[in-house]
């Protein structure tokens, strides 16, 4: 399927081109995780038991609600811009009222270092939302999550920045598990990263 199509299965509208700039300067355009790219990785890395799935950067929702329909697992999106965070509640209650529930999809309008993480949160992923200095402090609050709730943690990078990978494999105990490179694809960045921090 391609992008309408999949937008048409759900019942959400999430394609569009780049558009407005975030207000804060560390944060990155919005752009809709392409739905082949979350396909593949699916096809050869499995999410951990008990799943709660973290969309950091959620732009209008189309990944939490994707994990949703394929996992039937809790799916959080984080966004800080206004617009995006009502659109993706748009899309949540479209999606919701074709599939007869409201299922586990939330959305938090935040942004991203004030999100609270909760002991059950155990998957995070990132399409670039922002620059290292946030990425460092996200990932600090997820080591403190864990240091008072150890359990198996998986952080998922799509098109992930050098800066990001460098931090995570010599700044951080997480460890490079899977890595998904996109068919079609020429540019080595076209890759997933699957980052895991295992229960002591």
């Amino acid at each position: 399927m391609n992008e309408q199509q999949f937008d048409k299965l759900l019942h959400i509208n999430t394609i569009g081109e780049q558009y407005g700039f975030p207000k804060l300067a560390h944060y990155h355009r919005y752009e809709p995780t392409p739905y082949a790219g979350l396909e593949q990785l699916f096809t050869q890395y499995d999410l951990p038991e008990n799943p709660v799935f973290i969309d950091i950067g959620c732009g209008k929702g189309r990944v939490p609600i994707y994990i949703h329909h394929k996992f039937h697992t809790p799916a959080i999106g984080i966004e800080m811009d206004a617009g995006f965070y009502a659109e993706a509640e748009h899309n949540k209650e479209s999606y919701c009222r074709k599939n007869g529930s409201q299922g586990a999809i939330s959305f938090v309008h935040t942004i991203a270092e004030n999100y609270k993480i909760k002991p059950c949160d155990n998957v995070f992923f990132f399409f670039n939302p922002f620059s290292i200095n946030i990425f460092r402090t996200v990932i600090h609050n997820i080591w403190e999550s864990y240091e008072q709730n150890m359990r198996d943690i998986h952080i998922i990078l799509y098109y992930p920045p050098y800066d990001y990978l460098q931090f995570l494999h010599h700044g951080t105990p997480f460890e490079l598990i899977h890595e998904v490179h996109l068919e079609n694809e020429t540019n080595i960045n076209e890759r997933l990263c699957v980052f895991a921090l295992k229960k002591a």
